[in-house]
């Protein structure tokens, strides 16, 4: 007797605007506005080895209708990132980097370009990127993030 496989969930698509520091499994459809590619090493001359694949990252500012982001695509992903393009992150999270948020998809996720042909406009004076995130432990089994907007 063959055994029913789980129904698969329909994703829940989260805003900009609701991500927060920590959160993980998150499903985003945004529009890429820039890519700005800031490391690209390995690849070079020895075929096996730690230096044999190739590593590239790019920050690419991206958003939605309420705000924009940082996301740090990593190899693979920087060639989906094009300027214009709707793209769609499964299992996305959130990692912070010198206090602010970066958007990130890493390999348990999935970032595809949008295969309904859909445009966001895109509201770009509200930078999660921007904002300072500080964790202050008031008591050792209560926490507070606080938002300091430069």
């Amino acid at each position: 007797m063959a055994e029913e496989s789980p129904a698969l969930r329909k994703p829940v698509f989260t805003k900009v605007s609701e991500l927060r520091p920590g959160t993980n499994g998150l499903s985003l459809n945004v529009k890429v506005i820039s890519t700005k590619m800031v490391m690209q090493r390995g690849g070079g001359g020895r075929p096996s080895g730690p230096q044999a694949r190739q590593i590239r990252i790019a920050e690419c500012l991206v958003g939605d209708e309420i705000g924009i982001i940082i996301f740090t695509a990593r190899n693979d992903q920087v060639d989906l990132m094009k300027e214009g393009k709707i793209v769609t992150m499964r299992n996305a999270k959130i990692d912070m980097y010198k206090g602010s948020m970066r958007l990130a998809v890493d390999r348990c996720g999935r970032v595809e370009v949008a295969e309904e042909a859909t445009d966001i406009t895109v509201k770009e004076d509200n930078n999660l990127s921007y904002w300072s995130w500080l964790s202050i432990e008031l008591v050792s089994f209560c926490r507070f993030n606080v938002v300091i907007i430069l």
